[in-house]
């Protein structure tokens, strides 16, 4: 199987404030809008957005929102991130923080429940370390992951 693209879809109940939301606070540019549906990139990334009750989602799942979702998004600078989301005026509701398991991290709540986890991998401890790939370890050592 060859996958040309894979990238999620959020459902919501106001498209407008939830896509605006992604390109106020990171920076996404608009592929595509509608009233129901936008597609929003930022260099080789897509993310989609669509309203929750809309005829083409099955009519058993019609109206659930994208709340329960992490969205893991990797920079190179977390800390320049988190001050920039800041001074925007969003509170993390995980303080900016590094962990053993190898990421300096902090998450913010976007719309309709979405944690979204902004992280720089860093090298994990020794107890952690052991449970990577030497590819995945060799990746996160260089900052490449």
């Amino acid at each position: 199987m060859k996958i040309t693209s894979l990238y999620p879809v959020l459902a919501t109940n106001d498209v407008t404030a939830t896509a605006d939301f992604f390109r106020h606070h990171f920076g996404f540019d608009t592929a595509f809008e509608s009233d129901w549906y936008v597609s929003l990139s930022l260099d080789s990334w897509e993310l989609a957005i669509l309203r929750a009750d809309h005829p083409t989602v099955p009519e058993a799942f019609r109206g659930r929102t994208a709340g329960g979702l992490l969205l893991n998004i990797e920079v190179p600078d977390v800390d320049a991130l988190h001050d920039r989301l800041l001074a925007s005026g969003l509170t993390p509701v995980l303080p900016l923080r590094s962990e053993e398991f190898g990421q300096r991290h902090a998450i913010f709540a976007g719309p309709e429940g979405v944690l979204i986890d902004v992280i720089t991998p860093i090298p994990p401890s020794d107890e952690y370390a052991a449970r990577f790939s030497a590819e995945a370890l060799d990746e996160t050592r260089a900052g490449t992951a």
